[in-house]
Formats: C-alpha cells, sequence, structure tokens
C-alpha cells in the first residue's frame, strides 16, 4: 500500500472536517495531484500564477467548464485551506458555463409528438401539461371545476411549494377539454354489482 504524503493527508483531513463526501475527496485529491504532475514539482511550490497557466492550459485542450471549474474548486480549497493562503479564494476563479438554450420545437414536431402518446387520457393530460406549462402533479390534481372558461383560467391547487395559482387556458386547450368532457360525459357508467 503507498503511502500518503503529509500534504495530502492535511488535506483529506480538511476535507474531512468539512464533511465533504468520499467522491468529492477523491477527485479534488485527483485534481490537485495532475496539477503537481503538469508541472512535475509538489502543490506547495506552485503558486497562484502557476494555477492560473494551468487553467489557461486546460482551455487550450478544449476540457469542458465543468471540468475545469471542478480543478479550480479543488486547487481553491488546497491554496485557501489546506495551506492557508486567503488570496486563493479571490484569485482562483471559475468560469462561467456557457449558457445553452433548450431545443424548442416547432408545432408540427409539437402535433407529431402529442399524437405518438397512446391513450386519449395520458394524450390530455400532456396536451394540458404542455398548453398550460403545468407540472404533471399538478395535471394529475385538476378537477373539473378547476377549469374557468369565463376568465380562461385554470386554478392549480397545491402547485409547487403547496401553493395555489392560475395558469393561462388558451382557447385551443378549452376547445379539447370541452371535447373530452362532452365525449366521456355520453360514455355509459359501468356498474359493478356485487
Amino acid at each position: 500500500m503507498a503511502t500518503t504524503s503529509p500534504l495530502r493527508q492535511r488535506m483529506i483531513e480538511d476535507m474531512t472536517i468539512r464533511n465533504l463526501s468520499r467522491a468529492t475527496q477523491q477527485s479534488d485529491i485527483y485534481a490537485v495531484r495532475k496539477f503537481s504532475r503538469h508541472f512535475g514539482r509538489s502543490p506547495d511550490r506552485l503558486g497562484i500564477e502557476d494555477v492560473r497557466a494551468y487553467q489557461l492550459h486546460l482551455i487550450a485542450q478544449k476540457r469542458p467548464c465543468s471540468h475545469i471549474n471542478q480543478t479550480a474548486c479543488a486547487l481553491r480549497f488546497f491554496y485557501g485551506v489546506t495551506l492557508g493562503r486567503q488570496e486563493a479564494f479571490e484569485r482562483i476563479v471559475t468560469g462561467r458555463k456557457p449558457e445553452k438554450l433548450p431545443p424548442v420545437l416547432s408545432p408540427e414536431e409539437i402535433a407529431r409528438l402529442l399524437e405518438a402518446v397512446a391513450g386519449l387520457r395520458n394524450r390530455v393530460a400532456l396536451t394540458t401539461a404542455y398548453a398550460a406549462g403545468l407540472r404533471i402533479g399538478e395535471v394529475c390534481r385538476l378537477k373539473v371545476t378547476s377549469i374557468d372558461s369565463r376568465r380562461m383560467l385554470i386554478h392549480v391547487e397545491g402547485g409547487k411549494g403547496a401553493k395555489d395559482r392560475y395558469a393561462m387556458l388558451s382557447p385551443r386547450l378549452l376547445d379539447i377539454l370541452s371535447r373530452v368532457l362532452e365525449a366521456s360525459a355520453s360514455q355509459p357508467v359501468a356498474v359493478s354489482r356485487s
């Protein structure tokens, strides 16, 4: 079994005191080890400018932003906590993750998606969730009395944070819900006789 250097042991103890998870401890130790190997010197003999140079090296290698930020956090912890260099918290920075816009489906793609859903009940639930911007749990709790066709609103009870709110009701969704209610009202009710 390999011996652990006093510096590495100190960092592990610092992370343990702060109740960092085992996975975080392992990834931080790995990041500091890679940083040290890159320069071929012990990390306590390297400075903040070396950290900056290493970050630029990772960027040049086209490493993902998450990898670069995780490395920066590990080095910030190592220099700021384990070595007690307070300037590390200000000088070792993380990058901003590029914001990715979610894919926006065309009306034709939405129609195909909703048509592919098996079962009328499931299709209407998904259509309602999409059209009104509801969570699936909110859709499941809807009642006929939740629909206010005069004000074109849906009363959502017990939404996120157990709060009530209103969602907009589009004329097209109102038409779909009305047709489904009419169809279900005309169906005979099965009564079980025991």
